[in-house]
């Protein structure tokens, strides 16, 4: 395929045909040409998806759904790679990557909500240390796991980078014996 922008399709069989935005539609080895045509644009009140729904917010409720699996220990690992928060001192953004892995017990973290949950934090001051024990102190709040730990790696902040890992663990709770394979 020729152009870089080209987008391979198998829908239109028996010819492989590649989308090319700028150019038009080839098939795969560019032997014959094929125009498309826009013959709508859509206006703003033909659209179903946007504008009929209110705008999402950020929010600091946390919800959970029932462990679809409670009788047993595995664990869940969750990447956050837009965190965002201020440095108390000086009001200027930092940038985190969290990662959340947890056993859950009866409940787990439902995607959206802690999505904007962790969204919430874009206006807040905070030091790196607390809003990470703050954040996992939710979290175990909304779902009592077994096990919980959450890391934040922070981006560079006056050349020092920070990661802040903080655990919890459900009194009477063993981890299960790590199995090795070959």
């Amino acid at each position: 395929m020729s152009h870089p922008l080209c987008i391979e399709s198998n829908l239109l069989s028996p010819l492989k045909l590649a989308l090319c935005p700028p150019l038009g539609l080839y098939t795969k080895d560019n032997s014959t040409r094929k125009t498309m045509t826009v013959t709508q644009t859509p206006s703003e009140d033909t659209l179903t998806q946007l504008g009929n729904k209110p705008t999402t917010q950020p929010t600091k409720e946390l919800e959970s759904f029932p462990n679809p699996h409670p009788e047993n220990d595995y664990t869940i690992r969750i990447t956050i790679p837009e965190f965002t928060c201020l440095c108390p001192k000086t009001g200027q953004p930092d940038f985190a990557e969290f990662v959340l892995e947890y056993v859950p017990d009866e409940k787990c973290v439902e995607l959206k909500a802690l999505k904007l949950y962790m969204w919430s934090f874009r206006e807040e001051g905070a030091f790196h240390e607390k809003v990470t024990n703050d954040i996992l102190a939710d979290l175990v709040a909304a779902t009592e796991p077994r096990f919980m730990r959450l890391t934040g790696v922070f981006n560079v902040r006056g050349g020092i980078y920070t990661t802040v890992v903080a655990e919890h663990r459900k009194q009477g709770w063993q981890a299960p014996q790590r199995v090795e394979l070959p």
